[in-house]
C-alpha cells in the first residue's frame, strides 16, 4: 500500500534534527508511505536510484554481493534512520542491496524533493555529511577487522597446509603399519586441538573396526562391528558425524564415559578414505580443546585421510610382498624336504610295520606305532606347510565321532606331555558326531599343544574342552604358562610372527587360523601375563 501526505514534519528523523518544521510545508514536499514484509527486497544493487528513503518503524539489512556470489552484510539500520543517499547525490547505480530485516513502514522522498531540501536547509546538509561520516567510519572499522580475520583465516590455512605436507611426509616415510596408525593419530590429534583419537581400520574378513589403543602403558586391539557405536556408523555410510554437545545428541552412547570416568564433549567422526573414495577406516577425534570441530578441521582430515590411506595400503601391501616371498622361499623348501626324504620315511615306515607283525609283543607293537604315527606326523606336518605356502585349500570332510577321536589324539598329546612335566585335563562333553577334515584339526591341535609346551618350559597344566555351543562344535585350549602381552596378540596369527621361542617357522598359528577358516569356523585368544593363554575355536556343528 502507498499512501502520499503533505506537511509532515518528521521531527523523529535524524536527517531533521534541527531542520525548520515549516520547511516540508514551505517547500511542498510530498512523502510517499509503503510497507515491506520481512526479508521483502526494497532494492537490488546496481539499479537506479530515485528516492530516499526514511525507516519510521522497522529495520533494514544493506549487503553487498562479492565475487563469489556471497551477499556480506554491511549495515544494519533502524527507525528514525535513512538510506539511498549516495545513489542521488553521487548520480551512480545502488551500491548496495536493502532488506526489511523484520516487517517495516517506511517514507520516501524523490530525487527532486530531496535536492530542494538540500538546497534550502544547511541543517539537513550538515546532517547528511555527519551520518555519511558516521557511517564512513564504521565501515573502515568494519573493513580492518575483516581484513585481520582474512589474513588470520589466510595464515591459518598456510599453517594447515604446512601442517598437511610435513605430516604427508612422515607418514610415508615409514612401511610399519603400527607405526604409520600411531604417526596418523598424533597428527590428527595435533591438527585439530583435539584431547584425544582413535585410528580404527575395516576388517572386511569380519566385517569389524579395529584399533590398537594404549591402556595403561600397554597397547591392546580393539574391535567392533561395522555399523555399532558412532566410528562404526561412519564406517558403514562414509558420512562425517560431527558432534558439538555429545551429551545432547541421541546417537551418542554414554555408557563408555560412564566405565572410564572421561567425559565427552564434542566428536569428530569421518571415513578415512583412500584415493579412489574407498572407505579403510575411521578417525574419531573427541574434545577439541577450544569450542567445536569445525569444517576446516573436516577439510584438514579429509585432505590428511588419503595421504594416511596411501601410506596404509603401501604398508600393508609391502608386507604382503614380504609375506609372499617368504612363503615361496618356505614353500620351495618345503617341497625339497618332502622330495628329499619322503621315500626314506616311506622305507623306514614299511620296515617299520613289517617288524611290527613279526614280532607279536605288546610293547613292541606300541613302539611300531608310535613310529609309525611320528613319520605319518612328520610329513602331514611339511605337507601342511607346503600347502599353505602355495594356498592350497583342500580339505577331506569326514563324519567323525567327536568323543572317539579327541580321545584318541588327545592320548598322543598326553604322552608328549609327560616327558615334559606337563599334566593334561581333558573334559570331552560333546558326545555325538561331526563332520570336519580330521587330519587337519590334528593339525590344529598339535600346533596349540606344542605352543602351550613352549609356553611352559619348566611344566605347568593344559586344559582341553570340547563341547556344544548353540550350532558350533567349541575347542577350548588353556594353559597356566607364561601368558602373551596385548601388543603381541593383534600380531600371533600373522604368518612368519613368533614370540618366546629360539625354533619355529612363525606359521604355526597362522596353519592354524587357516585350517579354521577352511572349516568356515573362527578362532579367537585370550591372555594374561603370568596366568596363561585360552585359545577358542568354533566351526560349525555338521550332523
Amino acid at each position: 500500500m502507498v499512501s502520499e501526505k503533505k506537511g509532515n514534519p518528521l521531527d523523529n528523523f535524524i536527517l531533521f534534527q534541527n531542520v525548520p518544521k515549516d520547511l516540508i510545508t514551505k517547500l511542498d514536499i510530498q512523502l510517499k508511505e509503503a510497507f515491506f514484509q520481512k526479508d521483502k527486497i526494497i532494492f537490488k544493487e546496481g539499479t537506479e536510484g530515485d528516492n530516499l528513503y526514511l525507516i519510521k518503524s522497522g529495520s533494514v539489512k544493506l549487503s553487498k554481493s562479492t565475487r563469489q556470489s556471497i551477499d556480506s552484510v554491511i549495515g544494519i539500520l533502524h527507525e528514525g534512520d535513512f538510506f539511498g543517499e549516495l545513489e542521488l547525490i553521487d548520480g551512480l547505480p545502488r551500491s548496495a542491496t536493502a532488506t526489511a530485516s523484520i516487517d517495516s513502514q517506511l517514507l520516501m522522498i524523490s530525487k527532486s524533493d530531496f535536492y530542494k531540501l538540500l538546497s534550502h536547509s544547511i541543517e539537513l546538509v550538515e546532517n547528511v555529511l555527519k551520518t555519511l561520516s558516521i557511517r564512513l567510519r564504521s565501515i573502515n572499522e568494519t573493513f580492518v577487522m575483516e581484513f585481520q580475520r582474512y589474513i588470520e583465516s589466510v595464515n591459518n590455512k598456510i599453517e594447515k597446509f604446512n601442517q598437511l605436507i610435513e605430516a604427508a611426509k612422515i607418514v610415508n616415510s615409514s612401511l610399519d603399519l603400527d607405526e604409520i596408525l600411531s604417526t596418523v593419530l598424533t597428527n590428527a590429534i595435533h591438527a585439530t586441538n583435539a584431547d584425544r583419537g582413535t585410528v580404527y581400520l575395516i576388517d572386511e574378513d569380519k566385517k569389524e573396526l579395529w584399533s590398537k589403543v594404549i591402556q595403561a602403558d600397554k597397547t591392546i586391539e580393539i574391535r567392533m562391528p561395522l555399523g555399532v557405536g558412532i566410528a562404526g556408523q561412519v564406517a558403514s555410510t562414509g558420512e562425517t558425524i560431527n558432534i558439538s554437545d555429545a551429551y545432547n545428541n541421541p546417537i551418542f552412547n554414554p555408557e563408555i564415559d560412564k566405565i572410564t570416568g572421561y567425559e565427552t564433549k564434542s566428536i569428530l567422526c569421518m571415513p578415512l578414505k583412500n584415493k579412489v573414495g574407498k572407505t579403510i577406516g575411521v578417525f574419531q577425534l573427541l574434545n577439541k580443546q577450544k569450542g567445536s570441530f569445525t569444517q576446516e578441521d573436516e577439510n584438514f582430515i579429509g585432505a590428511f585421510s588419503i595421504h594416511a590411506a596411501i601410506a596404509i595400503e603401501n604398508a600393508k601391501l609391502a608386507q604382503e610382498m614380504i609375506n609372499n616371498e617368504r612363503l615361496a622361499t618356505v614353500g620351495k623348501m618345503a617341497s625339497t624336504i618332502i622330495h628329499d626324504i619322503k621315500n626314506p620315511l616311506s622305507t623306514m615306515r614299511l620296515y617299520t610295520q613289517v617288524l611290527r607283525n613279526k614280532v607279536d609283543t605288546e610293547e613292541t607293537t606300541k613302539m611300531a606305532d608310535e613310529i609309525i604315527r611320528q613319520i605319518d606326523r612328520f610329513i602331514s606336518m611339511t605337507q601342511e606347510i607346503l600347502d599353505f605356502a602355495r594356498g592350497e585349500q583342500v580339505t577331506n570332510i569326514q563324519e567323525v565321532d567327536v568323543q572317539k577321536y579327541f580321545d584318541q589324539l588327545l592320548n598322543y598329546i598326553e604322552k608328549d606331555y609327560h616327558n615334559r612335566n606337563i599334566i593334561l585335563t581333558k573334559n570331552i562333553q560333546y558326545k555325538g558326531t561331526s563332520k570336519f577334515d580330521p587330519d587337519k584339526i590334528s593339525r590344529v591341535i598339535y600346533n596349540l599343544a606344542g605352543n602351550a609346551a613352549d609356553a611352559m618350559p619348566e611344566g605347568g597344566k593344559v586344559f582341553i574342552n570340547v563341547l556344544q555351543e548353540n550350532e558350533s562344535l567349541m575347542i577350548e585350549f588353556a594353559d597356566t604358562g607364561k601368558g602373551i602381552p596385548p601388543d603381541v596378540k593383534a600380531k600371533l596369527f600373522t604368518p612368519f610372527f613368533t614370540y618366546g621361542k629360539k625354533h619355529g617357522t612363525g606359521l604355526g598359528l597362522a596353519i592354524v587360523k587357516k585350517i579354521v577358516e577352511e572349516h568356515k569356523g573362527t578362532v579367537s585368544l585370550d591372555s594374561d601375563l603370568n596366568k596363561g593363554t585360552k585359545i577358542t575355536i568354533k566351526i560349525p556343528l555338521i550332523k
